[in-house]
């Protein structure tokens, strides 16, 4: 992606002032991930990655296991999902529908207009490291941890009073997982490793200090290879299968792993020349120089945002296993929301960096060859929930892998919206894999939405929002035209109304196929209107903008139902019983901005009414979003309740609550996704800062369980990063920065106070907004 040179100087040098300028930091303590025992279950490993290469370390004593991921290893190939000539049908499928034919709309579309083949492909697990030390099966002083400032692994326990010590990380330098091993006492390290894998298609190669795994995906065209090595200052034998080290004091493994995939429309590259040109010349000096140069590419970024929740001491009072049992049952833990923030950006930072694919459903952890929902990217939520703590938390450049997914799929999106609906422009549905899959697949009642594209789009307005990068804004606004595009032609007039319509389409994932579910319609609108003010910047597309401006007071607007609900369709048939985890027509609310207290309160308060009928509970990802709908209702005890229901444990037994969190702090859908980690840590941090109005507001939703804290490096729209602090749940001050040199309206509670900066400085204010 082409960005402004200029743009990133500027605002790394800014970053660095405010680091200077800005409020003194009291937390100590790291926030790390801490157990007094090994894993058992994956759900127990913790998670290491640098985009390309994800690990999931389960700290064995007598066994090490350390299962491994490369993002690009799929099932399938290149490939056009799009149905030549469906588009034949779609004047049938709306006249059904507007007959109130659902069924037999649903049967013609399964029939003549869904994706071929009707479903994607799948995200593969790689392969397994596994390392065995003969005589620890008795040991002491165990303990195991993650330590997201670091982005390692530590394991540390006694065999007959020697210390053996492991530290694991993914380096993002070096495209290298690496294990280094160390014994406390002179030669007393022994250990065999060897790698595996559970695909059927694969063969392992020993020689030497070295050994090859190659696996081969059934049916499909991508190929992996990962090549490990071992240096140490013992001695190396090659067995069998294995490989051999004794009577060594340290010892490191180097691992790499690439696959034959080049882009969606090519494969042909060489992952045995790669991954052994990755690992060879290594010494076990090199280590070090890894490490550093690792911790400081990893601390570039992870450094930029702290927070702290409550009293320091509850950081380290308990392991994490036991923290989310007791968080659920006996005690308020406040640090322990500040470690989910933390966590979730860690996680953003190690599955999605620059030049990488963007996090999938698991972002890039999976150890199974048939893995929930094919662990790829589902866009009627899932995904994009991945990507809202990108630009809030200051990880701005973790969103460009999600960026150019975009832009792929424009593309076969294109192809799409002519073959589907004899449409220009582009359009994609509610999934995609590695081949850029843009048709509607799986079955009709839920496969054919059409806002899939419309919805990816706002994350580029919204980057443009929050960076003021003139440059990226002139480099997609042609991806966000040819969405808009799509639209000025797919709409039709409701025959009833008069308004125009979304058709067919439905409102995920419920409902079935229908016309003009409301959620199609808010997103369509916000998708209009960025596109107009895009143009207004750029100074290009007048009479583009114009078009879409005459547009905007056509479409279906949000309508208040029989029960006070906002309606998730044209017609008002909400059931107030129904409990389903999708809350789809709150999208205008949360993470659209066009219903709000200030503009739309009676509106705003349909859709408070259609959040409580809907209920609290969900799986994981629905919580994390119920979270954020209740910080924008400015209702932070209730956001607060929803936050002890994600961070309970997933499996407590008599737990009846379905989502949570597992030991290792993933989410659980269940099984786990990750994008309740996601939306959860965005929605922890939206009831402490919220600008989606055009001002900034401080603590607008801090529930009473939140009293004191303080947090820094945390970005608003409009190109400003603030640094604030508050105790007894009121502000003391509060720090801006100016990146963009932009004009600023801040609000805290009753309080205002509107003024112009410059780029590059600072303005602070005490608890009464008063300008120090």
């Amino acid at each position: 992606m082409k960005r402004s040179s200029s743009f990133l100087s500027h605002a790394r040098g800014y970053a660095l002032l405010f680091c200077v300028l800005t409020l003194p930091f009291r937390l100590s303590a790291q926030y790390e991930l801490t157990y007094d025992e090994p894993a058992t279950v994956w759900e127990e490993a913790l998670p290491l990655g640098n985009g390309s290469i994800g690990a999931m370390v389960y700290g064995g004593v007598s066994q090490e296991h350390i299962q491994f991921n490369e993002e690009t290893l799929w099932t399938g190939k290149p490939h056009d999902y799009s149905n030549k000539g469906s588009h034949k049908y779609l004047g049938e499928i709306r006249r059904l529908l507007s007959e109130g034919s659902q069924r037999e709309a649903e049967q013609l579309a399964m029939e003549k207009f869904m994706s071929i083949p009707l479903g994607q492909m799948t995200y593969q697990p790689f392969g397994d490291l596994m390392i065995s030390f003969p005589g620890h099966e008795k040991y002491q002083d165990y303990s195991r941890k993650l330590d997201l400032a670091t982005a390692s692994c530590r394991v540390n326990y006694l065999v007959d009073g020697v210390a053996f010590t492991r530290e694991i990380f993914v380096s993002s330098q070096n495209r290298l997982l690496v294990v280094h091993l160390e014994a406390g006492s002179s030669g007393a390290l022994n250990f065999d490793w060897k790698l595996d894998s559970r695909h059927f298609l694969k063969s392992i190669h020993t020689q030497g200090d070295w050994q090859g795994l190659t696996v081969q995906i059934p049916d499909g065209v991508l190929m992996g290879h990962a090549t490990a090595r071992v240096v140490s200052d013992g001695k190396v034998t090659r067995a069998y299968d294995k490989v051999s080290v004794s009577q060594a004091t340290s010892a490191t493994i180097y691992l790499s792993a690439f696959t034959n995939f080049k882009n969606y429309q090519e494969v042909g590259g060489n992952p045995v020349r790669q991954a052994e040109r990755a690992v060879a010349g290594l010494t076990l000096g090199d280590f070090a120089t890894l490490r550093e140069k690792h911790v400081e590419k990893h601390q570039s970024l992870y450094k930029r945002f702290k927070i702290r929740l409550g009293p320091e001491e509850l950081v380290v009072r308990d392991h994490t296993d036991e923290r989310i049992r007791k968080f659920w049952k006996e005690a308020n833990d406040p640090s322990l929301l500040a470690l989910y923030v933390q966590y979730g950006r860690y996680l953003l930072i190690s599955s999605s960096r620059p030049g990488t694919q963007p996090a999938n459903l698991q972002g890039i952890w999976n150890e199974e060859l048939n893995p929930p929902w094919d662990s790829k990217y589902t866009t009627n939520i899932n995904a994009e929930m991945n990507y809202w703590p990108a630009e809030l938390t200051n990880l701005s450049e973790c969103h460009e892998p999600l960026f150019q997914m975009i832009k792929d799929l424009s593309l076969t999106g294109s192809l799409t919206a002519r073959e589907h609906y004899d449409c220009k422009g582009w359009v994609f549905h509610h999934n995609t894999d590695i081949w850029r899959g843009a048709a509607p697949i799986n079955h009709s009642n839920h496969g054919i939405w059409v806002t899939g594209g419309a919805w990816l789009c706002s994350h580029l307005w919204e980057h443009y929002l929050y960076t003021r990068d003139l440059d990226f804004l002139r480099e997609y606004y042609p991806v966000m035209k040819g969405a808009a595009q799509f639209f000025t032609e797919f709409l039709v007039e409701d025959p009833r109304t008069g308004y125009l319509i979304s058709t067919p389409s439905n409102s995920p994932e419920i409902g079935g196929l229908v016309a003009g579910p409301a959620m199609d319609h808010q997103i369509i609108r916000a998708l209009f209107r960025s596109c107009i003010k895009a143009s207004e910047l750029l100074s290009t597309d007048s009479e583009f903008a114009d078009e879409l401006q005459s547009l905007l007071p056509k479409i279906a607007p949000s309508q208040i139902g029989k029960h006070g609900q906002l309606q998730e369709w044209m017609e008002d048939k909400d059931d107030p019983n129904n409990h389903h985890r999708h809350v789809s027509h709150l999208w205008a609310v949360h993470p659209g901005n066009e219903i709000n207290w200030e503009e739309s309160p009676e509106l705003m308060k349909a859709a408070r009414q259609s959040l409580i009928y809907r209920g609290d509970e969900g799986t994981g990802w629905s919580l994390a979003w119920k979270i954020n709908f209740w910080s924008r209702f400015l209702e932070g005890d209730r956001a607060y309740d929803l936050v002890q229901m994600l961070l309970s444990p997933a499996e407590e037994p008599g737990r009846r609550i379905r989502g949570g969190s597992y030991p290792n702090l993933m989410d659980a859908h269940p099984p786990f996704q990750i994008d309740g980690n996601f939306g959860g840590a965005a929605g922890i941090v939206e009831m402490l800062m919220q600008s989606h109005l055009g001002h900034i507001d401080l603590l607008p939703a801090l529930p009473a369980a939140l009293p004191e804290g303080e947090i820094s490096g945390l970005c608003a729209r409009g190109g400003f990063e603030l640094s604030f602090a508050w105790e007894g749940g009121k502000l003391i001050r509060v720090s801006l920065l100016s990146k963009a040199g932009e004009p600023c309206t801040l609000r805290y509670g009753d309080r205002e106070v509107q003024f112009k900066t410059k780029a590059g400085e600072v303005y602070t204010f005490d608890s009464r907004l008063k300008k120090i």
